[in-house]
């Protein structure tokens, strides 16, 4: 593993240079005695350290297996562990690898704030202006939270197929596949047809698929004056209702403040309260008759729609060939990767990362798995608190799991107590 000895671009010189440090050292929790893995140490630093592969690969015909292990030991608030697959070039020198260096594949998981990423990213060349454009795959479909906060190693693996498909698994479970052709994001081959930049719409082009009639004339009878809401006549004052007492009246146990000036505050009143008196009564004060709909209200007289006759449709440009198109039947055909880095910023210290492999063969990736994370698996399993303790554990979190443990507990102690 090489240092990067050079400055991020795009950034201010006082944090753009790639200082972050990075050690070996064992897991802090889970240890397997012996093992260590490379950790990222620094906050708030760009980091960049990369090697050589000990063969270049080559997308001809065989897959592509890459697979490694990262451990967020301090969990992660903001920050990356994915890896990039350099390009093979004749200028390639990791002492200069910056966030710039041309890659082939992008994978591994990103995350800031409640964005949780799985990135699987590859550059495809552009057959005709020999250009990169940076292709992204579709988001997972499960949730990868989990993966991100219980402090346990994970081991990350993407599979790139000859027949241009592609897999994305964690623990060697699969969390996303697709094809290079339809699942990426923009996709590799552009449209066959554009719309004509130099298209414009017609200032006589109708768009309205109805219209007022034009020959509809509003009814003689028609009364735009009617209100919507009127008295009813029908309706009678209930009986027993008090016209003559108020619905508030001044609260005959209230005392004026002694400090209260008259001069200063005005002259004092009682506050009001509800009319004793109202409430055995249907109501109090004047009595007003409910309101009800006007039967001849109709309100604003429209001309009523119809189809229109001079309908032409909602308008677009007309389509051309598109002078970009392209056909690229195998964006497998990437590229050909000749290194491996590690170019990341983190808001969290202390990630872990382990037994990187590159390869054709799954038998070979699975063995290095077993190897490896299988074993790191086994000691975290059996460190694993028991039944009892994380039934206490979860119950400090959340005390309201008492009264479910005293209930699940009680009742068929209950039970057995009754039918006994």
């Amino acid at each position: 593993w090489m240092l990067s000895k050079t400055k991020k671009e795009d950034a201010d010189d006082d944090i753009a240079k790639y200082d972050g440090r990075w050690e070996v050292e064992e897991l802090k929790e889970n240890t397997v005695p012996g093992d260590r893995g490379l950790v990222l140490k620094s906050v708030a630093k760009h980091h960049a350290i990369s090697a050589m592969l000990t063969k270049a690969f080559i997308f001809d015909n065989k897959p592509l297996i890459v697979q490694y292990e990262v451990n967020f030991q301090e969990g992660i608030d903001c920050g990356g562990a994915y890896i990039k697959l350099l390009s093979s070039s004749d200028d390639l020198n990791l002492e200069y690898f910056f966030d710039k260096t041309p890659y082939t594949i992008m994978f591994g998981p990103d995350k800031c704030g409640e964005d949780y990423k799985l990135h699987f990213i590859f550059r495809h060349k552009n057959p005709q202006t020999g250009e990169y454009d940076e292709k992204h795959a579709r988001r997972p479909d499960v949730d990868l939270k989990k993966f991100y906060l219980d402090k346990k190693t994970h081991l990350y693996t993407l599979v790139l197929k000859p027949d241009d498909t592609f897999e994305m698994l964690i623990d060697q479970s699969v969390v996303s596949k697709g094809s290079l052709l339809e699942d990426v994001v923009p996709p590799v081959n552009p449209p066959k047809e554009i719309e004509d930049p130099s298209d414009k719409k017609p200032d006589d082009w109708d768009e309205r698929p109805k219209i007022p009639d034009p020959n509809a004339v509003k009814p003689d009878d028609w009364d735009e004056d009617e209100p919507s809401k009127i008295a009813d006549p029908d309706a009678v004052k209930p009986e027993g209702w008090l016209d003559d007492e108020p619905q508030y009246v001044p609260d005959p146990n209230a005392k004026k403040p002694k400090d209260w000036d008259e001069e200063m505050d005005g002259e004092w009143e009682a506050p009001q309260i509800p009319n004793p008196k109202c409430e055995t009564a249907p109501g109090c004060g004047h009595w007003v008759r409910p309101m009800k709909n006007n039967p001849n209200y109709k309100g604003k007289w429209k001309a009523p729609m119809i189809d229109n006759p001079n309908y032409q449709g909602i308008w677009s440009p007309r389509k051309i060939p598109n002078p970009d198109y392209f056909e690229d039947l195998h964006p497998f055909r990437m590229t050909t990767v000749s290194a491996i880095g590690l170019e990341l910023w983190s808001m969290t210290s202390d990630i872990y990362f382990d037994n990187f492999i590159i390869c054709s063969e799954k038998e070979v990736a699975d063995r290095w798995a077993a190897d490896g994370w299988g074993l790191k698996k086994l000691v975290a399993s059996a460190n694993e608190p028991g039944m009892f303790s994380q039934l206490v554990t979860a119950a400090e979190d959340h005390p309201w799991l008492w009264v479910l443990y005293i209930l699940t507990l009680a009742l068929p102690v209950g039970l057995g107590v009754l039918f006994c």
